[in-house]
């Protein structure tokens, strides 16, 4: 087990960091907030961070804090200038918003490190950490699905209307989705940034778009649970399918297309498909049983 855990501890912190970046889009989307500034809040936490450590000579978890608070505080401040936008102006907006963060850190000079990027930060992290941070943030995730506030959140995204009426303040709601996405994302930059200890402006661009959507779509866009499986598939299935050497890309491709055209719900939507069929089916059966001895 050591063995198996030292060959792929890469792996595995990928895996985490990956799963917290696909939250960061996830939680809006739950919303009803058609969203990517998580990203963008990737990037802020990842050059605030690295900034902190190389600029300012902090240590880590004060740089990832950092990193965290502006990011959230940034994704904020977007949200309260986009707030009227829906669907896919309010998408095209906030992927306009990655983008900015990518142009203003190659412009920014000594304090980004330019078109190179800023190098050396590499932060005292190790996976035991991740690993209980991911955990805080799951706890937050699901309290957010639990029944009461789960309930609110339905409505919010599916009947915007009818949570008015029902006296659920929806731009409060919509807002905190910026908020908690923000700092989500934020977190998932920072320590990203650190474990790697480096960051370019390259990194924080439209792929990091496509990697958080890819994992939602094929995990589950309804539950923290999706993105999870979702970080797993992404980050783990390139290394069971490299024997196809220079088509690996196109056959990952292909699998994502299947996925998204015929899992709509993702693989936890599946599962919960099987589940209740499972259990509808033990449930007749037990009436049948009971129809019978009646």
């Amino acid at each position: 087990m050591s063995d198996w855990y030292s060959m792929n501890v890469v792996l595995i912190q990928t895996t985490l960091t990956t799963f917290l970046l696909a939250l960061s889009i996830q939680v809006p989307l739950r919303f009803g907030v058609f969203s990517f500034a998580g990203v963008g809040a990737f990037g802020i936490g990842g050059y605030t961070g690295v900034i902190a450590m190389v600029h300012l000579e902090w240590t880590t978890w004060p740089s990832v804090a950092l990193g965290t608070l502006l990011a959230g505080v940034v994704v904020f401040g977007l949200g309260l200038l986009v707030q009227r936008l829906n669907g896919l102006y309010m998408g095209m907006a906030t992927i306009a918003f990655t983008l900015i963060i990518s142009v203003v850190a190659v412009n920014g000079g000594d304090l980004t490190g330019g078109a190179g990027g800023l190098y050396g930060a590499l932060g005292d992290i190790y996976t035991g950490h991740i690993v209980a941070i991911a955990a805080v943030v799951v706890a937050v995730a699901v309290w957010t699905e639990a029944k009461g506030m789960g309930r609110r959140i339905d409505t919010v995204r599916d009947d915007p209307e009818l949570a008015g009426a029902i006296g659920i303040d929806v731009a409060k709601y919509r807002l905190a989705s910026f908020a908690i996405s923000g700092l989500i994302g934020g977190l998932a930059g920072a320590i990203t940034t650190l474990l790697r200890s480096t960051i370019t402006p390259a990194e924080v661009n439209f792929h990091l778009v496509i990697v958080a959507l890819t994992a939602i779509v094929v995990g589950g866009a309804r539950s923290w649970v999706g993105a999870l499986i979702g970080a797993v598939v992404f980050v783990w299935l390139p290394t069971v399918i490299s024997f196809v050497a220079e088509w690996e890309k196109v056959v990952y491709g292909l699998i994502v297309a299947v996925a998204a055209i015929y899992l709509p719900n993702g693989v936890l939507g599946v599962v919960k498909d099987v589940v209740h069929r499972v259990r509808t089916r033990d449930e007749r059966a037990r009436l049948a049983v009971l129809q019978e001895k009646g």
